[in-house]
């Protein structure tokens, strides 16, 4: 099973390429281990190699997925998401347990954090709506990516205008949150609701305004009517 691994690897190693490396790095604050790939040319070598494990079945395909993720290379990770919501019509709902130690344990970027939880997270969600009080949990953690995957978890179902109950509890919990990346990912779940629920949003901003961080303010009233945005902007 793992002789996959090292194909994949071999071939990520082979079309690394230092510029691109160098470009990627800049789009992060904390450490990042790449090989140099573009986002494309991942996402292509995940979608060759999966016909050749999807007889595996899903626990076996989890756990190259973990392997990936332990290594802690960028372009793995992408290829481990990739991989965890092509089977996302699988998900049985124990497999959150699994995909939270994930979280925990691997994700060290808001590029990670995005992809799984907005994916893969997000997809469970959908189908398993009975597991959405754990993101109140999350959103008391001191890993800031359980945090910020609390909300974006909730992204894809806002666009479906989908959870808005929840994900004002979600934003509430995190409104006071210091951290920028947690700021910005509660931010864009609640512009994701205004879609479908710009009243409920624009009310929830108003009233917490004052308090709101100036960057999760912009990021929740980007899609609004120019005259709600300069009200909510309005000290």
């Amino acid at each position: 099973m793992k002789e996959i691994l090292e194909i994949i690897r071999a071939e990520l190693k082979q079309k690394a390429n230092k510029t691109t490396q160098r470009s990627a790095e800049r789009f992060f604050k904390e450490p990042i281990q790449l090989y140099g790939l573009k986002n494309g040319e991942v996402h292509l070598i995940a979608k060759k190699y999966f016909p050749e494990i999807k007889s595996l079945g899903k626990e076996k395909i989890f756990l190259l997925c973990e392997e990936l993720f332990k290594s802690g290379m960028q372009e793995e990770g992408i290829i481990a998401i990739d991989w965890c919501l092509k089977l996302k019509k699988e998900y049985a709902i124990n497999d959150l347990n699994l995909f939270e130690r994930w979280i925990e344990n691997y994700v060290t970027n808001w590029a990670l954090c995005d992809g799984f939880g907005n994916h893969c997270v997000g997809e469970f969600l959908l189908k398993f709506p009975e597991k959405l009080p754990v993101l109140n949990k999350w959103t008391k953690s001191k890993n800031r990516w359980m945090r910020r995957s609390a909300a974006v978890s909730l992204i894809v179902p806002a666009r479906k205008g989908l959870y808005l109950d929840e994900s004002i509890r979600i934003a509430e919990a995190l409104l006071m949150d210091e951290d920028d990346l947690v700021q910005k990912g509660y931010g864009w779940l609640l512009k994701g609701q205004s879609e479908s629920h710009l009243k409920t949003v624009f009310d929830f901003i108003m009233k917490h305004k004052d308090r709101m961080p100036r960057t999760a303010l912009r990021y929740a009233i980007e899609k609004m009517p120019a005259e709600k945005k300069k009200k909510a902007m309005e000290k």
